[in-house]
């Protein structure tokens, strides 16, 4: 590793996901490669909702993909967090004596934590002939925060454990997150991931609450998780694949939208000292309906159609919401590896709520 990258900034050195294309890194890329369709009938007896398609993660049962020990209670999210997290923690090269521990730290992108468990603990509570006839082994679930401290718990990270809700934003967020708790000495590697399911819950929330721009964009699910360390402290067992240069964030809605979006990509290019035309990726996080278009938009008149082009979009997961920003990087990951062509040059990945929250993170691509 140069001197050079050794003073930079904080770097992403590993990754693993959970996703429609199945288990694991390794699925995830060769399905990108193959152009895989993720999408598929729902089965809607189980799901209880209208038919229709969707992307969720094939085969995918937390006991059978986790075991049966300490999953009885677990909800389909945090299985896919902990899934996520213990294939990064199984590659090649995991360095557990710095990955776990008390100078590991984690965060988790989330929207709610889990619609499905809050809803289903709230039902019963509603439903028994007492409020407080309720399975206490449920509850946890319904605490947003649960994914993130079965993660720590299965895997022994004592370092900050911090959840944070910011919809399709909180990927980026917990980006921007994770390098200050480095820059401020609080850790000295983060796990830094977003983790989304599928449930009846989530669909109905989802379809009232679209409105009419986007009402059949079908959902998806699964969990990505990054590994980022001090550029200075990193070795061979995993060498950098991107350096992250800077994250910017604005909050706007409605019309001022597009303004902000350019003001925030222009801010964090400046902020990297990198002009919009050095730009080798735009990676938009494709918001469904009008924003995602707006975001696309900014991204080609800033950056050039070839840029936006050159990863694949993050919609052939479906909608997986909070989830996205972090499967976005995985995939600019997953394509600047198969194009060494990519070495030393720039990306950028945007993300687009419809609550107003806008981010925009810049990466140096590093080659091997």
């Amino acid at each position: 590793m140069s001197t050079a990258l050794q003073n930079r900034r904080p770097v992403i050195t590993g990754w693993s996901a959970v996703s429609p294309h199945g288990i694991g890194a390794e699925a995830l890329v060769d399905g990108l490669r193959a152009q895989k369709s993720t999408g598929a009938p729902l089965d809607t007896g189980r799901w209880r909702v209208p038919a229709g398609r969707a992307h969720l993660v094939p085969g995918f049962e937390t006991r059978e993909v986790l075991g049966k020990k300490g999953t009885r209670s677990m909800d389909r999210v945090t299985g896919l967090a902990v899934s996520a997290v213990g294939g990064l923690l199984r590659q090649p090269g995991s360095v557990r004596e710095t990955e776990t521990g008390d100078r590991a730290a984690l965060v988790l992108a989330t929207t709610t934590g889990s619609a499905a468990s809050m809803m289903d603990f709230t039902r019963s509570s509603l439903e028994g002939a007492r409020p407080y006839d309720v399975d206490p082994a449920v509850m946890p679930n319904a605490v947003m925060n649960c994914a993130a401290g079965q993660c720590a718990i299965w895997f022994g990270i004592k370092g900050p454990n911090t959840t944070l809700a910011g919809g399709r934003a909180a990927g980026l967020l917990s980006v921007n997150y994770a390098t200050r708790l480095l820059s401020s000495g609080r850790a000295d590697t983060v796990l830094c991931g977003a983790a989304e399911e599928f449930s009846a819950a989530r669909y109905w929330l989802e379809r009232h609450s679209r409105g009419a721009e986007a009402p059949d964009v079908p959902l998806g699910e699964g969990a990505a998780v990054l590994l980022i360390q001090p550029a200075g402290s990193i070795g061979q067992e995993r060498p950098a694949l991107a350096e992250i240069l800077a994250v910017r964030s604005r909050v706007a809605v409605g019309n001022q939208a597009r303004g902000a979006l350019e003001a925030c990509v222009r801010a964090a290019l400046d902020a990297s000292d990198v002009r919009p035309e050095e730009v080798w990726a735009a990676v938009p996080g494709e918001a469904p309906g009008r924003l995602g278009q707006v975001e696309r938009d900014v991204l080609t008149e800033l950056c050039g159609s070839e840029a936006t082009t050159r990863v694949p979009a993050v919609s052939r997961l479906g909608d997986v919401s909070s989830a996205s920003a972090s499967f976005q990087i995985t995939m600019l990951l997953a394509t600047a590896d198969a194009r060494p062509e990519s070495a030393g040059r720039i990306a950028l990945v945007t993300s687009a709520d419809r609550d107003g929250s806008l981010v925009c993170a810049v990466l140096r691509l590093v080659g091997a």
